[in-house]
């Protein structure tokens, strides 16, 4: 038995698309000490690990631990419902997981299925990155949308006090430098050069739903999985991304 309660259920909803945007289905960890997610999306090329400690909820009464698994296309669409100013409550009921929300004078509930969820990954890669990037999110997504006009994919370069950007496809060439402790880059922090290329689609939707001029951080080894991870508020998303490796 559970229930949690969260003042602005829009800020939920900001945290679950945090994690929609990759995966269809997960299942919560429900515990004392907060909510947490580990999932593939279904290519296998990227994985989200979400944790929001129970302070960031107003009401969080939680008997044992427990798993909910559910349908995140369906979940992201009944949040998506959520206006400013409602509050939001969830909760087990007779086997369903029920979302209520409440607003002046107001109250509609949504009783989602529990899912059986396929085995998802029990613990984050282990790798040894060589450099690490401090961005401001919306200096990224920029970058982002600056290699998309040329390519489907994206190339990090971090070395010493330099961060690139390059994209290359049959509309052109795109190379992009930035200096640490910039204006769009915050912090470069490298034990040698690191270089690798990655899915833009995937990129995308991960950094969708950092916040507005919030701080996301990047961790880079040569040729190897990337390590992406920013704050919403007090939750924690943390993404590894598979390299694109030309055949």
């Amino acid at each position: 038995m559970f229930e949690l309660k969260i003042d602005d259920a829009r800020y939920w909803k900001n945290c679950v698309d945090a994690i929609g945007s990759l995966v269809d289905e997960g299942a919560f960890n429900i515990s004392k000490e907060g909510v947490s997610l580990k999932a593939m999306d279904p290519s296998g090329i990227s994985m989200v690990s979400f944790f929001i400690p129970n302070k960031a909820f107003s009401k969080y009464n939680v008997e044992k631990e427990t798993m909910v698994g559910l349908n995140f296309d369906t979940l992201v669409k009944v949040l998506a419902s959520s206006v400013g100013g409602e509050q939001l409550v969830m909760k087990d009921s007779n086997n369903k997981f029920l979302l209520e929300f409440v607003g002046q004078g107001s109250k509609r509930r949504y009783r989602l299925p529990m899912i059986e969820v396929r085995k998802e990954p029990e613990k984050e890669p282990k790798i040894d990155f060589e450099s690490s990037v401090e961005l401001k999110s919306d200096a990224l997504r920029e970058m982002l949308k600056h290699a998309n006009l040329m390519s489907a994919y994206i190339g990090f370069k971090a070395d010493k006090n330099m961060f690139s950007v390059m994209a290359k496809g049959d509309a052109g060439d795109l190379e992009e430098e930035h200096e640490g402790s910039g204006e769009m880059v915050k912090k470069i922090e490298s034990q040698k050069a690191s270089s690798a290329t990655f899915n833009l689609d995937y990129l995308t939707k991960i950094v969708g739903a950092a916040p507005a001029d919030s701080t996301v951080s990047i961790h880079l080894k040569t040729d190897e999985p990337m390590k992406v991870d920013y704050k919403i508020g007090d939750a924690n998303v943390l993404y590894f991304l598979a390299p694109y490796i030309e055949s």
